[in-house]
């Protein structure tokens, strides 16, 4: 049975005494409105972690608290072994990049490159040297004399990058780093980043409300809602095992099917729900006739116009209306209940004569370890 637990516990993934940043109940509130409320966190030197959540979630706040923008109002902040919740932030090892890249206009790129490090130690001898190894690790010196505005989006946003590790920061934040991009250069602009950030090896917490962007860049991510981490953990554990209606239904597209248990054994129970009946291949540990809640993901979903001769674990539906997505097209189904239901079928071949059309009556199926079963 997957169940909240615990609050998203830091310890997942990197051990307090293996932690390079530690966060300590940090609680920001302005006006008496709690922003961030009380999160802990421990990450690894150099993890990619991501904090995902909707606007207003409180992912950017805290962002802003580690880089010193804003003051907390409780809890602490401990980078490499030392205290940092009230050192400024010019004096924190940190750098942050932001989601409008913030380069000079009127500057070459190897010039912002230079900026900082210019600022920083003027009588540096290795500026030359430094900038170069930058632009050639973000695959940008045949483009050091241009402006930014010569460049295109994914162009500019790796010479923030490696503007923002030209003094060579211990953490890097990153502020919507791909929110500027259209989807296509986003996409193979992901993985970019990430061998980059791989090859420097520094530690880097990014703010996304993006899931595919957590999902394909960091090693894991802390989801979070009105201020507070509800789940963290690899992107696998989740997707695929939610500890909260709110995760599941934030994390991908999911089915959700409200309904009560009706079995409850050691090595399976069973969920009555309007729609069917569901089979789960494990215990819940629950009370007969207490609510739960079935999650099932759309892509874990078999249709077919055969009904299936188990009992558990399908239901009736009309096609009410179908999405071409080419790599795979979305079935919008209408249960009886006049509940509205996904499936997401691949498309193996190019051309299905057989498949499904507006309006047919097909069956659609899950098997019972496809099933997530959520008490809240």
């Amino acid at each position: 049975m997957t169940t909240a637990g615990p609050a998203a516990s830091g310890a997942q993934g990197a051990s307090s005494s293996q932690a390079f940043l530690k966060i300590e109940r940090l609680t920001k509130q302005f006006d008496g409105i709690t922003a961030v409320n009380s999160v802990s966190v421990d990450i690894a030197r150099g993890e990619l972690f991501a904090l995902l959540g909707s606007s207003g979630c409180g992912k950017s706040t805290l962002l802003r608290m580690l880089a010193g923008f804003e003051s907390p109002s409780s809890g602490r902040i401990v980078l490499a072994g030392q205290d940092i919740t009230h050192v400024p932030p010019y004096r924190r090892p940190i750098n942050m990049m932001f989601q409008s890249y913030a380069l000079f206009p009127h500057l070459t790129v190897w010039e912002n490159v230079a900026f900082g490090l210019r600022r920083a130690t003027p009588a540096r001898s290795d500026i030359k040297e430094r900038v170069e190894s930058l632009l050639a690790l973000v695959q940008l010196s045949a483009y050091a004399k241009r402006k930014p505005h010569q460049l295109s989006g994914g162009q500019q946003q790796r010479v923030a990058l490696a503007r923002s590790l030209a003094l060579q920061p211990q953490l890097l934040l990153l502020d919507e780093p791909l929110g500027a991009l259209d989807k296509k250069l986003r996409e193979t602009t992901q993985l970019e980043l990430v061998n980059i950030l791989e090859q420097v090896g520094v530690t880097c917490v990014m703010v996304t409300h993006d899931q595919e962007e957590a999902m394909t860049m960091s090693k894991r991510i802390a989801v979070m809602s009105e201020g507070e981490f509800l789940q963290i953990g690899s992107p696998s554990e989740v997707y695929e095992t939610p500890n909260c209606r709110f995760v599941a239904d934030f994390v991908g597209d999911v089915n959700l099917f409200e309904g009560t248990l009706s079995v409850d054994e050691p090595d399976h129970v069973i969920v009555d729900t309007p729609e069917c009946r569901h089979f789960v291949g494990h215990g819940v540990s629950g009370t007969i006739g207490m609510p739960l809640t079935v999650a099932v993901r759309p892509e874990k979903m078999h249709i077919s116009r055969e009904r299936p001769e188990e009992a558990f674990n399908w239901v009736e539906a009309e096609v009410a209306d179908i999405a071409y997505l080419g790599s795979h097209t979305v079935y919008h189904l209408k249960t009886a209940t006049g509940k509205r239901i996904e499936a997401t079928v691949p498309n193996t071949e190019r051309h299905q004569s057989d498949a499904p059309t507006w309006g047919d009556k097909v069956f659609a199926s899950w098997a019972k370890l496809a099933i997530i079963v959520l008490t809240h």
